[in-house]
Formats: structure tokens, C-alpha cells, sequence
């Protein structure tokens, strides 16, 4: 028994770790795949005879064993990817620019009632660390204005930065995108026509800076990265949506 509910309680914790963004508003592929895996597992730990049973009956087919020797396949692919997709977001997480021939670019996110949400804040907090001692770098903040958001994103981030002694000559609005693709976009257009320094510092979630620097390769713009913190909570969601978006990327991109 014991052997059944431990590794049950341990996928079970997997399961609400998953499910807390939830209580948030925070619903996504990352999430959702995450909590069908989790209760797979637990159902496989609590009642491993019936699932034996069950690839046992497979098996015993021919069609049976090739799907499930195919699936079993797949799964091992799918593990190998993830951890090394994995590896190298956590290698683009944190690659700051040797020198202030750079322009920092704020990928925006969540405002909520005018404030940026506690995501953005973090990025913009990573911002303004690396703004305040190093007085020559201008910065794009880069956001535009969902339906549900009382200002754009990147007026938001102005205002926060000014806010904390930011001086607003060295901050430029970039206020139309609504996509990481567009706020790249949308930035350098503001770079070429401001004649701002063109390498980027991106700054965004760690979690997040692998794409978003793929993004901008394919945009021929040479990228280092500042990333904010990112809840803990909320990372095992983060990671694994990020899984789909930086294979889609690479595919479709």
C-alpha cells in the first residue's frame, strides 16, 4: 500500500502545483498538460494491476503492441526534448550585453487596473536594475492595449520606470503589438528610426527568453537577456508551455 500512495501523494502535489495558476486566471497548454499527465500518473499509481492489466490486453494484439510500443516511443522523445529544451532555456535565462552598446527592449505583459501585474513589475524591476547603472542605455518598453486593460502595456512600463527616476528621454513606446513576434517587430522598427544602438537587451521571464531570442534571430536582431524572477508557483506551467512554443517556433516560426 505503501508503495501505491507515495508516489500517488507525490503526483498528486504535481497535479495541484499545475492547477494553482489556475485559481489565478492563468489557464494555458502548459497547465492544462501538465494536470491530464499528473492525474495519469496518479491513476497509474494507485491502481497499477488494472493498468498492467490493460498494455497486457494491448499486447497480446499485434495493432495492440505496435501502438503501444509506438506511444511508449513517443513518450521517451517527448522526456528527452523537455529536458533539453529545458536546458537551453535555462542557458538563455541569463546573458546580460558586455558593454552599453545596447538597447534595452521590456517585453510587456498583464497590466490590471492601470499597474502592471506582479509578472510585469518583476521584468520591469529587472530593468530598471541594469537602467540605473548604466545612464547611456535607452530602453523600448513594448506592449500594446488588450480589451481588457485599462492603458497599453508599454505606457504602463513608462510610467513605472519614470516613476522611479527613469529619466523619459531615454524611454521609447512601442504601444501596437500584440505578440512577442510584434513587439520585436515593432521595437526594432523604433531602433532603425530613432537610430538607437541595434543590438537588444531583451528583457522578460526567464522561462520566456529562449523563444523570445529565437524570435528575434529570425528577425536578424543580435540579442542578450536580463530576465525578472518568476514565482516558483508558476514556473512548472511556464516551462512546460514554453516546451510547445519553442517547438512550434522552430517548426512554423
Amino acid at each position: 500500500m505503501v508503495a501505491k500512495i507515495i508516489p500517488a501523494a507525490v503526483f498528486l502535489a504535481l497535479f495541484i502545483l499545475f492547477a494553482g495558476p489556475v485559481a489565478v486566471g492563468i489557464v494555458n497548454l502548459g497547465n492544462a498538460v501538465g494536470m491530464v499527465v499528473s492525474a495519469l500518473l496518479i491513476f497509474i499509481s494507485l491502481f497499477p494491476q488494472k493498468f498492467s492489466a490493460f498494455i497486457g490486453k494491448l499486447w497480446s494484439r499485434p495493432a495492440g503492441r505496435a501502438g503501444v510500443t509506438l506511444i511508449a516511443l513517443a513518450a521517451a522523445a517527448c522526456v528527452i526534448l523537455a529536458v533539453v529544451i529545458s536546458i537551453f532555456m535555462i542557458r538563455a535565462s541569463d546573458d546580460p550585453p558586455p558593454d552599453e552598446d545596447t538597447t534595452v527592449v521590456v517585453l510587456g505583459c498583464k497590466v490590471k487596473d492601470g499597474r502592471p501585474s506582479l509578472m510585469l513589475q518583476r521584468r520591469l524591476e529587472a530593468a530598471y536594475g541594469y537602467l540605473s547603472g548604466h545612464d547611456s542605455v535607452p530602453v523600448v518598453v513594448s506592449g500594446g492595449k488588450g480589451s481588457d486593460e485599462a492603458i497599453s502595456e508599454a505606457l504602463c512600463m513608462k510610467n513605472w520606470l519614470v516613476d522611479k527616476g527613469i529619466s523619459p528621454d531615454r524611454i521609447y513606446m512601442e504601444d501596437k503589438s500584440v505578440s512577442t513576434e510584434e513587439n520585436l517587430r515593432f521595437s526594432n522598427r523604433i531602433i532603425s528610426s530613432e537610430g538607437l544602438p541595434v543590438k537588444v537587451t531583451l528583457v522578460t521571464d526567464g522561462f520566456h527568453q529562449l523563444r523570445a531570442e529565437m524570435i528575434a534571430g529570425k528577425q536578424g536582431i543580435e540579442t542578450y537577456n536580463i530576465s525578472g524572477t518568476t514565482s516558483w508557483y508558476l514556473l512548472p506551467t511556464y516551462y512546460v508551455r514554453e516546451w510547445f512554443g519553442v517547438v512550434y517556433c522552430k517548426l512554423f516560426g
